[in-house]
């Protein structure tokens, strides 16, 4: 009986032991399990604020990730978003060495700060030091609130909580981003921009040292407004510095000598037409990575700005350069300066549509070459012509007479453009340059496009244009510019053949450069390129439009309100720009330094003279007159010189007048030497010519029906 009582004593001991021990656990972790779950959701109820980081400056930049244009942020304030590792790392050892020197062990609230700051509260009555760490001090700046006691106990528990959101290198960055540095800058990128000029990844020790100062008292120590109070500021952390023995006293003193900025400098606008443009195309985005080459960019821009002093008032520049191998814009400068309102700067020339002039007529003769209408060796006739009521004239209002397509091209005449899109037929030309994503702005109250689009005589924009030629470097294919590094390449569209592109680079690639245009400069071979020029109407715009086989790049110069320009022509006023631009790209890759745009021959060109040609490229007959050649009329036929002739003129010390004589042709005449006109009774068929020299000479004579015959002969 006594030992059943003491084994049963005994169970009821350990029974009872085991409910202590459960009730103990019960009693101490019931608490923790409880508090974990009232923090978890109070976090998930109350999570950390960060709309403020939200509402941030736009950032534009550069292929590389450097900055072009900022935009302030919605609230106004120059907001720029920033991470650790964009930061000198100097500047964070400083920052944390001074504001929160256990910022990296402690989990947002530092107890030995506390306990410190406690300590000295109750000895003296009042705060002596803070206990506030940089991870405080970020939710201070995420939340601002009054400095209260309810405030300070908020902030601990916010900062504990954003140490479980977010990482050391996080939190510096929330910090660095919205710390405030006077005025409406916030955050150390927008400080270093704005009063150093610099991103803050270079700064100098001294300037790393006042950025840290200055958002302790931001407007009573802001650099711009009180140097002097900066400068302290600025001293007292590097004193600090020094006691902890992160700078030596030679340093110490080095660094104290250093000017302090005098004023803020202005926000930077590189590229400033293009962010506009893509900021307004993207309003959620805060940074928009473009595809441009932020040197090639400056160097443009500067190229510009030096132009400008040649330019009457009102007048502007635009220039926009593309890389043909993947249509990435690399430089886009949309006038001299956008905030030179007597230029009317603001607007974006770029995309600003004009009369392009003469820059469209070589697509009407590559569609001209791919209909097998010519050929670059084609006889043409530069002659008066009307198309219906429509009755061009050249630029110069002189007729050339005969000559080569190639010629016709590179002279830039008009009748002959005019009558191949006649063949070709406006519409198509149209529908093609449509395909490319190019929209002919026809004028009011036009409902299709007519013949006078040849000589300019619709609207198109210098990105239009500049996507057309880089079709002619890309082999005739075009496709959409890329103005952003995550914007996808388009679909191509073949504008006109690869052999066709061929024909028409191959003519464009030989044009004379521009007037003073050294064919060697600075010791280097020049780049090859393939260009044209325009003028419209009244000399308002002035075009050159270049390519080689890497790059496109176009010119614009004229007044954006489109008034009367006396004397501005693409070759004078444009070609240069577009040389210097060229200027500025890198240099050819490979074998491309000593090769033209054109390259080798592709297959199926044909390579050979006018004699050579198969007879139905030998000579085109414009549409406007073929009724003429079936209708039994004679042509013109000259009988005196005949073509090769060989004429003997010396007469002592002086040359003796040529007698001239043609027969057929409808009366009146128009007789050209050398593709000037002369003077001669348009009734008669009949006429004399007195040489100025011995030579080559080239007579032409034009009848009513624009006919004509020509005759090459030899002065001596």
């Amino acid at each position: 009986m006594r030992l059943r009582m003491t084994s049963q004593t005994a169970g009821t001991r350990r029974d009872t032991g085991e409910v202590r021990r459960r009730r103990l656990f019960l009693a101490v972790a019931g608490p923790v399990v409880a508090m974990l779950a009232l923090a978890i959701g109070l976090d998930r109820i109350f999570p950390p604020q960060l709309d403020r980081l939200r509402n941030v400056s736009v950032l534009v930049e550069d292929s590389d990730g450097q900055l072009l244009r900022p935009f302030a942020a919605a609230d106004g304030a120059w907001r720029l978003p920033v991470t650790a590792d964009q930061v000198d790392p100097r500047f964070l050892q400083m920052l944390v060495a001074y504001e929160d020197r256990r910022f990296y062990w402690h989990e947002g609230v530092d107890p030995l700060a506390l306990a410190r700051a406690v300590g000295q509260w109750v000895r003296n009555g009042s705060v002596v030091s803070g206990a506030s760490t940089l991870t405080m001090q970020t939710v201070r700046l995420l939340e601002p609130r009054p400095r209260t006691l309810g405030s300070k106990l908020i902030e601990m528990a916010r900062a504990v909580q954003l140490e479980a959101h977010f990482s050391k290198s996080e939190i510096l960055g929330i910090y660095l981003t919205l710390a405030p540095y006077g005025g409406n800058l916030e955050g150390v990128r927008a400080a270093s921009l704005f009063y150093f000029g610099k991103e803050p990844a270079h700064l100098t020790d001294g300037e790393a040292a006042m950025l840290v100062a200055l958002p302790q008292q931001p407007e009573r120590v802001r650099p711009d407004r009180n140097p002097l109070a900066a400068r302290e500021a600025r001293d007292h952390v590097l004193q600090r510095l020094a006691n902890a023995g992160l700078i030596g006293e030679t340093e110490l003193a080095e660094l104290g000598s250093e000017a302090v900025p005098q004023g803020r400098l202005e926000a930077p606008m590189v590229a400033a037409h293009l962010a506009e443009r893509l900021k307004a195309a993207d309003p959620a985005s805060t940074e928009i990575r473009t595809t441009i080459d932020g040197s090639l960019q400056r160097g443009l821009e500067a190229l510009v700005a030096r132009r400008r002093g040649e330019l009457e008032a009102g007048a502007t520049i635009a220039v926009l350069a593309v890389r043909n191998s993947d249509h990435a814009v690399r430089g886009y400068v949309g006038s001299t300066d956008i905030l030179d309102s007597s230029r009317h700067g603001p607007i974006d020339m770029i995309t600003a549509v004009r009369s392009p002039g003469s820059t469209l007529k070589p697509f009407i003769y590559g569609l001209a070459f791919d209909g097998l209408l010519i050929h670059p060796e084609t006889i043409m006739v530069d002659r008066p012509m009307r198309f219906g009521g429509y009755a061009p004239r050249n630029f110069d209002n002189r007729f050339h007479g005969e000559m080569t397509a190639r010629e016709a091209l590179q002279m830039s005449l008009n009748l002959p453009a005019v009558a191949l899109l006649d063949r070709i037929g406006p519409l198509e030309l149209a529908r093609r340059f449509g395909l490319s994503g190019v929209a002919l702005r026809l004028p009011a109250e036009t409902e299709q496009p007519g013949l006078p689009i040849a000589l300019g005589g619709v609207g198109v924009t210098l990105q239009d244009l500049v996507t057309l030629y880089a079709g002619l470097a890309n082999k005739g294919t075009t496709a959409p510019l890329r103005f952003r590094l995550d914007q996808a390449e388009g679909d191509k569209q073949a504008l006109m053949s690869p052999l066709a592109a061929w024909y028409v680079t191959h003519i464009l690639e030989d044009m004379p450069p521009p007037p003073n245009r050294l064919i060697e400069s600075d010791g280097r071979r020049q780049r090859q390129i393939a260009y044209k020029t325009g003028t419209s109407y009244g000399f308002r715009d002035a075009w050159a439009i270049g390519y080689d086989r890497e790059w496109t790049i176009g010119v614009w110069v004229g007044r954006p309100d489109g008034s009367f320009s006396p004397g501005r022509m693409g070759r004078d006023a444009a070609a240069p720009i577009l040389y210097e631009a060229f200027d500025l790209l890198p240099p050819p890759s490979g074998n491309d330094a000593l090769m033209k745009p054109s390259g080798p021959a592709p297959a199926g060109a044909i390579l050979a003279t006018n004699s050579e040609l198969p007879a139905s490229l030998r000579r085109f007959q414009p549409a406007a007159y073929a009724w003429r050649s079936s209708s039994g009329l004679q042509g013109p036929n000259l009988t005196f010189p005949q073509d090769g002739a060989v004429v003997e003129l010396k007469a002592g010390d002086h040359l003796a007048s040529l007698p001239l004589e043609v027969t057929g042709g409808e009366l009146p005449l128009i007789w050209l030497v050398n593709g000037r006109p002369l003077s001669a009774q348009p009734w008669r068929r009949q006429a004399e010519w007195l040489p100025d020299g011995m030579g080559e000479a080239r007579i032409t004579v034009i009848d009513k029906a624009g006919r004509s015959a020509s005759a090459e002969i030899w002065i001596q």
